[in-house]
């Protein structure tokens, strides 16, 4: 582990190999194997038991607080070695799908979860929406972010995770008799 960590600093996941891994490591290739299938494997391994702890319980007092908090804390985590391996891993996943399987059950799917509660419970406190679909607001946030590491088309910032959570939080925060209801148009007559 140690070793593919000191790599991965130096290099990309497609560039590492098992060979280097063992010279670093100290060992031979064929005991590599014998704990892990394949590179991927090694390197998501490594991933889960060094650079993505389990994430940190928020305590906030609201449901708002806790996805800003969130937020806040993931692009901390994607502008760092965090940011390289996963979307090194990704790009691995594309065409491994025991890697793709393994990112959903051990870094995405409880994160997620979590993040399902914190909208639940905006919902039932009257921060959001009854209507509020979490899955969507998870997806519009944080696949928003994810899309913006890989695809690098703008830095991914503290301001642009708050301008994120402020447009997604807008549209799902329910309207109250002091603010105007949006109009419809009016019908056009021929």
């Amino acid at each position: 582990m140690d070793a593919v960590y000191a790599l991965l600093q130096q290099s990309s996941a497609r560039n590492l190999t098992m060979e280097a891994v063992a010279r670093e490591a100290g060992v031979g290739k064929p005991t590599l194997y014998n704990w892990w299938p394949s590179k991927s494997a090694l390197i998501m391994d490594m991933f889960h038991e060094r650079i993505d702890p389990a994430p940190e319980a928020v305590q906030s007092p609201t449901a708002e607080a806790a996805i800003r908090a969130k937020v806040k804390r993931l692009v901390r985590l994607l502008n760092g070695l965090f940011g390289k391996v996963v979307s090194e891993l990704i790009a691995e996943a594309q065409s491994d799908a025991a890697i793709m399987e393994d990112l959903h059950t051990r870094h995405m799917n409880g994160r997620w979860e979590a993040i399902r509660r914190d909208v639940e419970r905006g919902k039932a406190d009257g921060e959001f929406r009854s209507d509020t679909d979490p899955d969507i607001v998870i997806q519009t946030i944080f696949g928003a972010m994810y899309y913006r590491l890989l695809l690098r088309f703008g830095p991914l910032t503290q301001a642009y995770g708050e301008k994120l959570v402020d447009q997604v939080l807008a549209g799902i925060r329910p309207v109250t008799s002091a603010e105007p209801r949006p109009r419809k148009a009016p019908a056009k007559r021929s």
